[in-house]
């Protein structure tokens, strides 16, 4: 019998609609808790593309489906309008061969990429391990987005392997074949600050983070900066950047007739906002697409002190 439940049968039709279903807290690219992260991994291995569906988006769908499946918790996976289970279920099926059965995928035999580690680098990696336990490895885990992970883990069953005079870092499939080419380094940056840098040549372009230096270098250089200031009339009024331009819908029009490969450089008060709108013209496909780290402020706090802050 037809279960009349309108959320039922929206829960019905969602897990008929594609072969492949998660539902899961936030998306593909930006879970919203570890569970579901750990299944999306699983599945980005084995599938180039399936359906999720974000709980958190409508509490009627989040509680709905817990009713839909008898189960309990989120993520929950649905394979050809199948029930599969859980984050630990899926785990558990993808180390033992089964969830590449259910999907109808082979296993492939990946060669270990190719990729290079600085010396220092594997000195902050060494100091990293030397106090964990003998199976431990450097694991690391690049998404669909090319964002790279690095982390202490144990080594497992499925991991591709690639060993560099002591040190073991170990790769899922699918990261291993992004990451052909790769180089991590570790450098010291101005200020005290420190991490790893990760190059990676397979990577679509990203929006840039300049600093407020190296922009008044480009400034005072003399290059051409497209500049554009993407705050409201009335913080231009307390304070701006000489050259920057108001991003309003005259000079979306402007930047529309450039050609894609024109740097475009963004700055904000603090840099969230530059941030979202250099993400936006990276999507319209603007390749070289640079974000202010700290916005004005930081430009008046390192640059120039006569800049008012706000």
């Amino acid at each position: 019998m037809e279960n009349s439940d309108p959320v039922q049968q929206r829960l019905a039709h969602i897990v008929a609609s594609a072969p492949v279903v998660l539902f899961m807290k936030g998306n593909r690219r930006q879970p919203q808790c570890g569970f579901s992260a750990t299944v999306v991994s699983i599945l980005d291995q084995l599938l180039p593309d399936y359906e999720t569906v974000n709980v958190l988006a409508d509490h009627s769908v989040r509680e709905g489906v817990k009713v839909f499946s008898s189960w309990p918790t989120i993520p929950q996976l649905y394979v050809k309008g199948e029930f599969i289970g859980g984050c630990d279920i899926v785990r558990e099926m993808f180390d033992s061969g089964e969830l590449h059965k259910a999907l109808g995928v082979e296993e492939r035999v990946v060669v270990p990429p190719s990729i290079t580690v600085s010396e220092r680098a594997r000195a902050m990696f060494a100091e990293a391990l030397k106090d964990g336990e003998p199976d431990e490895v450097i694991k690391v885990q690049i998404s669909p987005a090319y964002q790279t992970g690095l982390g202490i883990e144990r080594r497992g069953a499925r991991d591709v392997i690639v060993e560099l005079d002591g040190l073991t870092l170990a790769f899922d499939p699918i990261s291993a074949q992004r990451a052909e080419g790769m180089s991590i380094d570790f450098i010291d940056q101005a200020g005290g600050q420190a991490g790893f840098k990760i190059d990676n040549p397979n990577a679509p372009p990203s929006v840039q983070q300049l600093s407020v230096e190296d922009l008044k270098a480009k400034l005072d250089g003399g290059e051409k900066v497209e500049l554009f200031d993407v705050r409201t009339p009335r913080e231009r009024e307390v304070a701006t950047i000489p050259g920057a331009v108001m991003l309003d819908d005259n000079a979306e029009a402007y930047i529309q007739q450039l050609d894609k490969s024109t740097p475009l450089v963004f700055h904000c008060h603090h840099g969230g906002r530059s941030q979202r709108a250099a993400e936006y013209f990276l999507s319209q496909g603007y390749t070289k697409v640079f974000n202010v780290i700290g916005g004005i402020d930081a430009w008046s706090l390192r640059v120039d002190s006569s800049v008012p802050r706000y």
